[in-house]
């Protein structure tokens, strides 16, 4: 019998990523290229849409070539994305109409603070689960119409279309045929009714943006389009779509309420599976659809964390404190201690639950005998503890305990980071056999809405490579918050007038 396959697409924020998985899930084949990253001004960040179809293209077609099989054995290709980012292109050529505008942009917070000003927050929070912030798709859509010369006619003509990059891969995978997005990436737009399921004509109005330019909400995973032949040599059903984090939540297997996950990528995710039934946060966390798959329809508890993995980074290309992130467990084990140093990585504000765009990075406590060591290891707890500050606020709105939490993303092979999780948030920490779990989600929605697999046999893919229990005493474990929580109260408000 011929072996089956499944395409993975996931189109990250700084790369595009293709990975063939066989009947077992295994990743058989990979390939991923950069993608350029543009500061057009402060506070700005674009891609290049048609660099990022080219190279997901192009990646998609090596992973083929590279395991040697036709395109025909593939029987399903799943789509995963990083959300909120916008982008308008014209339904005639399909060229964009401007660069996109990435999730980390900020040149709408004026416009936010002006809406937020004038009393929008709680119907908005109402409708869609989110806070009005510049983070989603809704302002950056509202953005383009107000800017690009002749947009918001044309727009309100039909000729153009707007989605997020899951919507906008779609587009050109099927040659130009499906203008469609699933409920999770939907619900990240802030257009977007979580209770009704439909693109909300008051939030429409509100934003400025036509409904002529809206795709079709589908379900994250099912017979949702096929791919155009001549993409990638075979006319393939595409049958899973969701959002990063969504598909990060899929691919851990967190699909019973109460189960937790947390991704250290860029920024660190952490997300509660709470059901079918939505909870609005009392304490500024975000409600999202987390999937839709046929008559079942869960949604997710969500606190971000800017800076996770781009701390590391910035350890590496800012203070060059190593050359590799690798080094950096090394680095922070070779000091029994932080020697009383607190590092506060809010360096482009902070996220859930605190939500302070003015705060800044903050190294607190340097003495003369403070060294890159003592900073790189408050660096890795810093990040530690913001990802704590999520799981209280979890905590605190479904009073109830979490007692576990799975970890993906490429920052968790650091043993110290993931062992100083466990201590400070005194709950085991499972780390998978396989950290590639955003891909492996897609990859799984897509079997799934194809037929490869069913739930039962997706239930027993998942392996733990190791758990990491609390040894954290607690007189150390007060001490530790109390310190975290005084150098947070120092870098908020930073910038503000």
């Amino acid at each position: 019998m011929t072996q089956r396959y499944i395409l993975a697409l996931d189109q990250g924020t700084t790369s595009s990523r293709a990975i063939l998985y066989n009947e077992a899930a295994e990743p058989v084949a990979v390939s991923q290229q950069a993608i350029q990253q543009y500061f057009p001004q402060p506070g700005w960040v674009e891609h290049d849409a048609v660099e990022i179809w080219d190279k997901q293209r192009a990646v998609a077609r090596e992973v083929i070539d590279r395991a040697g099989i036709r395109a025909g054995d593939i029987v399903a290709v799943g789509i995963t994305n990083q959300r909120e980012t916008t982008v308008i292109w014209e339904r005639a050529t399909g060229r964009p109409i401007h660069p996109a505008i990435v999730w980390q942009d900020r040149r709408t917070s004026d416009y936010c603070r002006a809406m937020r000003d004038r009393g929008e927050c709680g119907r908005i929070a109402e409708k869609t689960g989110l806070l009005l912030d510049a983070y989603f798709s809704a302002t950056k859509v509202q953005w383009l119409l107000e800017h690009v010369d002749g947009a918001r006619a044309r727009a309100e003509a039909g000729e153009l279309a707007f989605g997020t990059m899951d919507c906008w891969l779609a587009w050109n995978l099927s040659g130009g045929k499906t203008h469609i997005t699933d409920a999770g990436n939907a619900s990240r737009t802030l257009l977007f009714n979580i209770h009704t399921l439909e693109w909300d004509a008051e939030l429409l109005e509100l934003f400025g943006v036509p409904a002529a330019l809206l795709p079709t909400v589908v379900d994250s995973s099912g017979l949702l389009a096929e791919t155009d032949p001549e993409v990638l040599g075979a006319a393939i059903p595409l049958a899973g779509m969701a959002g990063d984090q969504q598909a990060a939540m899929f691919g851990q297997l967190c699909i019973e309420p109460g189960m937790v996950k947390c991704t250290y990528g860029t920024g660190c995710f952490l997300t509660m599976n709470i059901g079918e039934r939505v909870i609005h946060s009392r304490h500024r966390l975000l409600t999202s659809v987390a999937w839709k798959i046929g008559e079942q329809l869960h949604y997710a508890l969500e606190g971000s964390v800017f800076m996770g993995g781009a701390t590391l980074q910035w350890l590496r290309d800012g203070l060059q404190f190593f050359s590799d992130e690798s080094e950096s467990e090394a680095l922070a084990t070779s000091v029994d201690d932080c020697d009383g140093v607190v590092v506060v990585p809010a360096l482009t504000g902070l996220g859930a639950p605190h939500w302070d765009e003015h705060a800044r990075g903050t190294i607190l406590g340097i003495t003369r005998g403070t060294t890159r060591a003592h900073i790189t290891r408050a660096a890795l707890e810093g990040i530690c503890y913001q990802v704590n500050d999520v799981i209280d606020t979890m905590v605190k709105d479904r009073n109830e305990a979490i007692t576990e939490m799975r970890v993906d993303g490429g920052a968790t092979v650091n043993n110290f980071m993931v062992q100083f999780q466990a201590d400070i948030s005194g709950i085991d920490v499972i780390r998978p056999v396989n950290l590639e779990t955003t891909a492996l989600g897609a990859a799984y929605l897509a079997g799934l809405g194809a037929g490869l697999w069913t739930r039962a046999q997706l239930a027993g893919k998942w392996a733990i490579e190791k758990t990491f229990k609390p040894v954290m005493d607690r007189a150390s474990l007060a001490r530790h918050l109390q310190q975290w929580q005084k150098g947070v109260q120092r870098a908020k408000n930073w910038t503000s007038d």
